[in-house]
C-alpha cells in the first residue's frame, strides 16, 4: 500500500514500530481516536499481521535516512509516535553499534524530519532503563543514571528532543514505560520479555530460566495500561513537553512471575536457575505525575493479564527462540545467550 495523497480532514499520524508489540496497539488506540495512521516497520522484531488494514503500511528501515525522508514525499503528520526501538537492556551491552543506530541514530533521522515538516508533537517511547539503579520508586524528577546502552540510548533521545523544542520548537511528550506484556509480544526473542520467554517454556514444557535467585523485582505492565494513553498524549491537557513514567504500581519478584505463569497455564512451577548478569535488581516507578494529567483507567491486574496473555500465547502455539545473528561483544556474555 502507498501514501494516500487524497484531501483529508483527519489528524494523519505517523506510527513507527507499528508492526511490534506496543506500537500496533497504538496504531490500534490512533485509529481509535479518528486519525489517519500511517504505519511503518522493519519487520525485524515485529509481524505485519499486528497491523491494521485500516492503516497505511509503509516497510523500511529508520536507519536509512532517504527512507525516512520518504515518509514525508506528498503528505504531512500532525503527529509522530516513535515507537521503534529494540528493547534489549541486558542484551545492549554485548551490540552497542547495533543498540545505538537503531534506538539512537534512527531517531535522529526522525527528528530532522519533524522539524523540518513542522510537525506539531513528538510523542517518544522512552523506558525507565533511563534511572539506573537504586532510585527506587522511579520519579521523574530524578536524574537519569543509565547503566546499559540501551537506557543511555533512551536517555540521549529524551536530551534531543528537549534540545529540539528548545532550539526549533518541537513539542513532545515521553513516555517511560517499563515491562510491558501482553498480546502480540514476540515470545520468539529470548534476550528480552521475561513473561513472552516464560510463556513459550511453558509450552515447549521446558522449565523457566531465571537468573540468579529471582528475587528481583519489576512492575510489569499490560499494554492496556500502557498504549491508550500514549495515542492521546498530543490531544492531553498538560502533557505536551512533559516526562511520564507510565506502567503498572506494584512490584513482583520473577519466582512470583513464575508462579503466576504456572497457575495461568495449569502446570507445576518450575524454574532453572542460572548465573546471575549484571542488572538492576530493582526496578518500579511511581505514576503519580501521569494519573494527575491522564487520569487513566485502573490498571490491568498481574493475575488478570497473564491469564488474558497466556490465552493469546496458546492460540498462537510455541515458537523457536530467534538467535541474535550479531553479537559484537562476547565477553561476559550469559549463558544462554551463546549461539
Amino acid at each position: 500500500m502507498t501514501h494516500s495523497k487524497r484531501r483529508s480532514f483527519k489528524k494523519r499520524v505517523l506510527v513507527t514500530g507499528a508492526a511490534g508489540f506496543i506500537g500496533s496497539h497504538v496504531v490500534d488506540h490512533c485509529l481509535n481516536l479518528g486519525f489517519e495512521v500511517v504505519a511503518t516497520d522493519d519487520l525485524s522484531g515485529g509481524f505485519i499481521e499486528n497491523v491494521s488494514k485500516e492503516a497505511t503500511w509503509i516497510q523500511g528501515d529508520l536507519k536509512d535516512p532517504d527512507f525516512v525522508e520518504s515518509l514525508w514525499e506528498g503528505v504531512g503528520y500532525s503527529y509522530v509516535y516513535h515507537m521503534a526501538a529494540y528493547a534489549a537492556e541486558g542484551l545492549s551491552h554485548f551490540i552497542r553499534s547495533y543498540n545505538y543506530q537503531t534506538n539512537l541514530v534512527a531517531s535522529m533521522h526522525l527528528i530532522n524530519q519533524s522539524v523540518k515538516h513542522s510537525v506539531e508533537c513528538f510523542i517518544f517511547a522512552s523506558s525507565i532503563a533511563v534511572y539506573g539503579r537504586n532510585q527506587v520508586p522511579m520519579t521523574e524528577d530524578l536524574i537519569p543514571q543509565p547503566e546499559d546502552p540501551y537506557g543511555i540510548s533512551k536517555y540521549a533521545v529524551e536530551l534531543d528532543l528537549k534540545a529540539a523544542h528548545e532550539m526549533f520548537g518541537l513539542n513532545h511528550v515521553i513516555f517511560r514505560p517499563h515491562n510491558v506484556y501482553g498480546e502480540r509480544q514476540n515470545i520468539a526473542d529470548k534476550y528480552r520479555n521475561v513473561i513472552g520467554i516464560f510463556m513459550n517454556q511453558v509450552l515447549q514444557g521446558k522449565p523457566m530460566s531465571v537468573f540468579g535467585d529471582g528475587l528481583q523485582t519489576r512492575a510489569f505492565s499490560h499494554v492496556d495500561d500502557v498504549a491508550p494513553l500514549i495515542a492521546r498524549a498530543p490531544l492531553t491537557l498538560g502533557a505536551i513537553n512533559e516526562v511520564f513514567n507510565i506502567g503498572a504500581d506494584t512490584p513482583y519478584t520473577i519466582l512470583d512471575l513464575v508462579e503466576a505463569i504456572a497457575k495461568a497455564f495449569a502446570v507445576s512451577p518450575e524454574a532453572r536457575h542460572m548465573p546471575e548478569r549484571n542488572e538492576v535488581v530493582h526496578a518500579f516507578s511511581n505514576h503519580e505525575k501521569v494519573r494527575k494529567v491522564f487520569n487513566p483507567a485502573p490498571t490491568v491486574s498481574l493475575h488478570e493479564g497473564i491469564a488474558r496473555m497466556a490465552k493469546w500465547v496458546e492460540a498462537q502455539g510455541p515458537a523457536v527462540p530467534v538467535e541474535f545473528k550479531n553479537i559484537e561483544i562476547l565477553k561476559n556474555l550469559p549463558q544462554g545467550w551463546r549461539v
